[in-house]
Order: structure tokens, then C-alpha cells, then sequence
């Protein structure tokens, strides 16, 4: 058994993926053995093949089909044979020697189940990535039309903004684009619910360790970089629909149907005003290219119906 088991999901993003690879080779494991798997969702760029010709210590499992993120990080986590399971984003570069302080913090630390790195843009500055579990109220503002309107004491209090990002501390979740596990946590609760194709699927495992009594910990001292974005930009209406069927799907789970179903409609009216509002302005001339584009995008969300999976 290695120490760490690093997954990462990857999509047309070759250029990207090498340097992520680079940078994690690069990078000071601190003595401990890693292996990295590399689940490859159908890629139609060079991908498997630069994977292949550039890092063959790579243990590469590649797809005939894009089956999604989270399903793809499930082959991953049952291929990994690590005490420490890295769930890693393609888009990253990993810092100085993050690894071996994430995988020293659970081995320090016997009631940590997951671990989540200090986050940074490419400008170095602080990506927000950690954070509490979103209330009934926050679900109708948090990456809706509306958020603008929200106090912001609630987004502050819900992104845990008081807190110093050097510091070490407990959270209630953290984002997914480095989240290392023990693999206790995934033997007594399993891989992630690939109910969720992507977004909040994180979050769910959380809150499912968190449920059975584990902790979940920001480790300041671990840094990476995160891009961003990089696969899910490539597909922008089935990005809006997958993150709204994945948020309905944490609320159904948490909260229950009818509270699911409320929020549902509740999202659905609001793409209704957007698609309104940008088929307005492209009427008046303002932006037109961009206008029809943004309609697409929301009369093709409208079509999904956003179904609570």
C-alpha cells in the first residue's frame, strides 16, 4: 500500500493536465510513496496519448465514453491503493510539499476523515474554497440572480471569511478540486454519490463523513493553484443544468422533497426573468452576439426542466 493515491479526472485539457503532472512531480512528497491515476473521461484531444508518451508512471484509465466527473473519480478511488486518497483537479499546480502536509495532518490527527489545501488563484491571490453547510435560506440566493441581493453576512458566514487563510481549522466542507480523504473514510462510506454528474458531489461526502463523526479540516500550510473551470467551460448549458440538478439533489437529500421542489421552481422562474431580460437587450441592440448566446444557453436550461435526480 503508497501513502497517497493521487486521482484526477481529466477531459480535453492536455496542456493543462501536464503541467498539473509536472507540478506534482516537482512538488516535495516528504519521503511518502505516491501513486497517480489519471481517469481519462473520453478525451478527443491528445490527452491519453501526451499522458502516455510523457508520464508513463502514470497509471492511466482511459474511457470510451465521458461518463461524468464524479463516476470517473469513482473508478479512480477504487483503483487507488493508498492510506491517502487525493482527489486532484487537472487544473491545478501543486506547491512546494502540499501533499506531505495534508497526508502529516490526518496521520496526526486520527478524527480527521478529509482534508481540503489553501487554495490560490493564479495570482496568487485566495480562491474561497472552504466553507459551511448552505441553509434553506442561503439555497434561494448562493449562485442564483438574487445573490447580489444577499446580506452579506450570510455569504461571508457561508464562505467562512473571518478566518485566516494560513490557519488550520475545522470546516464543514471543501471544495473538490483538492480534497484528500483517509481511506477509512472511504471504506466505511463508499465513493461519491454519482447521482451528482458534477458539482456538490463534495460537498454530499462531507456531509456524510461529517455525519458519521469525522472531521473535515482546512490545512492552511498546504497550497496549490486552481485554475478553474478548465473542462466545464467547454460546455456552458450543461454546466448551468448540472449545477442546478446537483444543488436540487443535496437539498432533496437534506431537506426533503418539497422543500427540492420549491427551490426547483423557484430556479426555473428565475431563468425565465434571465432569459427575458437578455432577449430584451439584444432586441435594443446592446451586445447582440452575447445576448443570443446567453438565451440559448437558458432556453436550453428551461428544457431540461432541471430534474431532481
Amino acid at each position: 500500500m503508497v501513502d497517497i493515491s493521487v486521482i484526477i479526472v481529466s477531459w480535453n485539457v492536455a496542456d493543462i493536465l501536464r503541467d498539473c503532472l509536472n507540478s506534482l512531480y516537482a512538488s516535495d512528497w516528504g519521503g511518502r510513496s505516491v501513486e497517480v491515476i489519471v481517469v481519462d473521461s473520453a478525451s478527443t484531444d491528445d490527452t491519453v496519448g501526451m499522458t502516455r508518451r510523457e508520464f508513463p508512471q502514470v497509471i492511466l484509465l482511459p474511457q470510451t465514453e465521458n461518463s461524468g466527473y464524479t463516476h470517473c473519480n469513482n473508478i479512480g478511488l477504487k483503483a487507488a491503493t493508498g492510506r491517502h486518497l487525493l482527489l486532484l483537479n487537472p487544473d491545478t499546480l501543486i506547491l512546494g510539499d502540499a501533499l506531505a502536509v495534508l497526508s502529516g495532518y490526518l496521520d496526526g490527527h486520527a478524527q480527521a476523515g478529509l482534508v481540503g489545501a489553501h487554495t490560490l488563484n493564479d495570482d496568487r491571490t485566495t480562491q474561497s474554497t472552504r466553507r459551511r453547510f448552505p441553509s434553506r435560506r442561503l439555497a434561494f440566493f448562493e449562485s442564483t440572480w438574487l445573490e447580489p441581493l444577499a446580506p452579506k453576512s450570510w455569504l461571508h458566514d457561508y464562505a467562512l471569511l473571518d478566518k485566516d487563510d494560513r490557519a488550520t481549522f475545522e470546516v464543514d466542507w471543501m471544495q473538490g478540486s483538492c480534497l484528500m480523504a483517509r481511506r477509512e473514510v472511504y471504506d466505511q462510506l463508499g465513493g461519491l454519490d454519482e447521482g451528482y454528474v458534477m458539482f456538490y458531489e463534495e460537498m454530499d461526502w462531507c456531509k456524510r463523513a461529517k455525519d458519521s463523526g469525522w472531521g473535515v479540516v482546512y490545512v492552511g500550510g498546504a497550497q496549490i493553484v486552481h485554475l478553474g473551470g478548465k473542462s466545464t467551460d467547454q460546455a456552458s448549458a450543461r454546466k448551468h443544468i448540472y449545477y442546478n440538478e446537483s444543488k436540487l439533489r443535496y437539498f432533496r437529500k437534506v431537506y426533503g422533497g418539497f422543500f427540492a421542489g420549491s427551490l426547483r421552481l423557484f430556479l426555473l422562474i428565475g431563468y425565465v426573468w434571465q432569459l427575458m431580460m437578455e432577449w430584451g437587450k439584444g432586441i435594443l441592440g446592446h451586445k447582440r452576439d452575447l445576448r443570443r448566446q446567453r438565451v440559448e444557453i437558458y432556453r436550453q436550461v428551461l428544457k431540461s426542466g432541471l430534474r431532481v435526480r
